[in-house]
């Protein structure tokens, strides 16, 4: 009868045994996966915030914005001379690009051959590249940064130009402004008037430009 009694009482410590056991494991299985929600939820709050800041960095380059009012009514009246400069220049040097093309190299510039045949083609494009910042157009943030820089690039391009001339004395008839539409006597009055073009393109630059704000 002892016998009995005691194998009751340790079928039930056994069985209490197993029950505490399962209810431990159960705990600690609800528990783990609780935590695991909750970091696969963090998980993915982050994730959508780095996808958040590469679209909003992205869009610096892809989404158009409008340009911001000029500071002043004369630098806008520069920007949109400026940009019609360089509109019946590129006319001209496209209207006649193979006469212009073989101009450049007459030039001597201190080039590689194949340079001097891509310079025509990339001052083109400088120069068109150039005229969407002059004339306000809704551009990405960072195209408008690299059209303003081109307006730069392309005034000095012509300094560079103009000054080999006039200090290696090249023997050619025209400064190229135009192409070889018109033949225009190159000289240092040239050289002056591609710094003129620089004066207009950072005149255009500063006006262009939206303003800093104040700091509190």
């Amino acid at each position: 009868m002892v016998d009995i009694v005691e194998r009751v009482s340790y079928n039930k410590m056994f069985w209490s045994f197993c029950f505490l056991c399962n209810f431990r494991l159960f705990l600690t299985l609800r528990n783990e996966l609780k935590k695991r929600k909750h970091n696969i939820k963090n998980n993915n709050n982050l994730r959508m915030h780095r996808q958040a800041r590469i679209l909003m960095s992205m869009s610096v380059f892809v989404k158009a914005t409008a340009a911001p009012t000029p500071r002043t009514e004369a630098s806008k009246q520069v920007s949109l001379f400026y940009a019609g400069i360089l509109t019946v220049m590129v006319v001209a040097q496209l209207f006649t690009l193979e006469e212009f093309m073989e101009y450049v190299t007459q030039l001597q510039l201190p080039f590689t051959q194949t340079m001097e045949y891509l310079f025509v083609p990339l001052l083109i494009i400088t120069e068109i590249f150039a005229i969407p910042f002059l004339l306000r157009m809704r551009l990405s943030p960072a195209m408008r940064a690299v059209s303003m820089a081109l307006g730069w690039i392309a005034a000095i391009a012509w300094i560079f130009i103009n000054a080999w001339i006039v200090v290696q004395g090249v023997p050619v008839d025209s400064v190229g402004f135009l192409g070889t539409v018109i033949a225009i006597m190159p000289g240092w009055w040239a050289v002056f008037v591609s710094v003129a073009l620089l004066l207009l393109a950072m005149w255009s630059s500063w006006g262009l430009l939206p303003k800093r704000r104040p700091k509190n």
